[in-house]
């Protein structure tokens, strides 16, 4: 049985990387026939693949759908040349910018040449998540208007506050802290977002080893840990852990997590979720992004939905790009193929909840 059992492992894992490494070559293939094609449907730009870029294709669309972050950016007037080369915040205000327009050539291979220049490497298989938080890292550390970097960060930054409390004397700490993304643990199974959300917030024991320094006691005790959240971000980020590693091994977890089209933090987490200084605004959020990855962790593929504004569906796999439907993006839950690995939810307004849904 044990050698069936890796066998059909074997197997699966062949499956999933042959078709990923066929997606790639037919990007290859595209990119040597057409050179400088960059199509266009609606609001969505098809993005050259030079090499293993997907990744950052994949991004690049999901932040251009981020209509809050390119009006701050477009806001931005860097001061002199800024080391125009290295400048991440700067070659992303480029691009972002381009691609809203009908110009036949971007600036996308400067962008990646870019983040080459600030050791995200070209040609390198990269982790989408990973990526993400490093350009958000740049913009601070790399804008000129530290105000605007600042309101930047505000857009996906979680306020949290850390808590902790002595199982024996009952002593609670707590500090304020933030987190730019959700990182939700995944079970082996069917899962939800709901659920994920629910036992992220939970409150975890800390026992033996893992014990804390508890300042009344003055020695590390049993402790129950975890988080409180302050308020709420106008967008929100979601990244589904995937990627385990397993004997020395990095896996990549299939398994199906279901996730809604629109949703209230108010009905998902209870009351003990939420910090006594919680600051109620708004608390419903509606999918506008899903960076997608197919194959295994050793070769995959990135690809994106995502929705303009209140427009329908769009799929991007690099210079494809295509009108979707809700369902479609609903086949990204898991099992095989097509896995969704982050998401992109922002706060709706008072305005959009009285429109109707739109879901095309």
């Amino acid at each position: 049985m044990c050698r069936v059992f890796y066998l059909d492992e074997f197997i699966n894992y062949a499956k999933r990387s042959i078709t990923a490494m066929y997606r790639w070559c037919s990007c290859e293939f595209s990119r040597s026939q057409h050179q400088y094609s960059y199509p266009r449907h609606s609001d969505m730009r098809g993005l050259m693949n030079y090499g293993l870029s997907c990744c950052v294709n994949a991004l690049l669309q999901s932040f251009s759908a981020t209509w809050e972050l390119t009006d701050l950016l477009h806001r931005w007037k860097p001061v002199g040349g800024q080391g125009d080369s290295r400048n991440v915040p700067l070659q992303l205000k480029r691009v972002l910018e381009a691609m809203q327009r009908d110009q036949p050539q971007l600036p996308h291979q400067e962008f990646l040449h870019c983040l080459d220049r600030n050791y995200i490497r070209c040609n390198i298989q990269h982790d989408a998540d990973e990526v993400f938080h490093c350009i958000l890292n740049f913009v601070q550390q790399q804008m000129d208007d530290k105000a605007l970097a600042l309101d930047i960060q505000k857009l996906y930054q979680i306020p949290v506050e850390m808590y902790l409390q002595c199982l024996e004397c009952k002593c609670i700490q707590s500090w304020p802290s933030y987190l730019i993304s959700l990182p939700l643990h995944l079970r082996e199974g069917c899962n939800s977002l709901e659920v994920c959300m629910k036992s992220f917030f939970e409150l975890q024991e800390l026992n033996g080893s893992d014990c804390c320094f508890c300042v009344q006691c003055e020695t590390k005790m049993p402790s129950k840990q975890g988080f409180k959240i302050l308020s709420l971000p106008p967008v929100l980020c979601v990244n589904f852990k995937r990627f385990r590693n397993i004997h020395g091994r990095t896996q990549k977890l299939d398994c199906k997590v279901t996730f809604p089209e629109t949703f209230d933090f108010l009905e998902i987490l209870k009351e003990e979720a939420f910090s006594k200084d919680f600051v109620k605004n708004d608390s419903k959020y509606i999918l506008y992004a899903v960076i997608v990855h197919f194959g295994s962790a050793m070769f995959g593929h990135y690809t994106a939905y995502v929705r303009h504004k209140r427009d329908s569906w769009y799929y991007a796999d690099d210079t494809h790009v295509k009108q979707a439907t809700w369902e479609e993006v609903q086949e990204t839950y898991g099992n095989y193929g097509d896995t969704a690995y982050m998401l992109l939810y922002r706060r709706r307004t008072k305005e959009e909840e009285e429109q109707p849904q739109c879901s095309g």
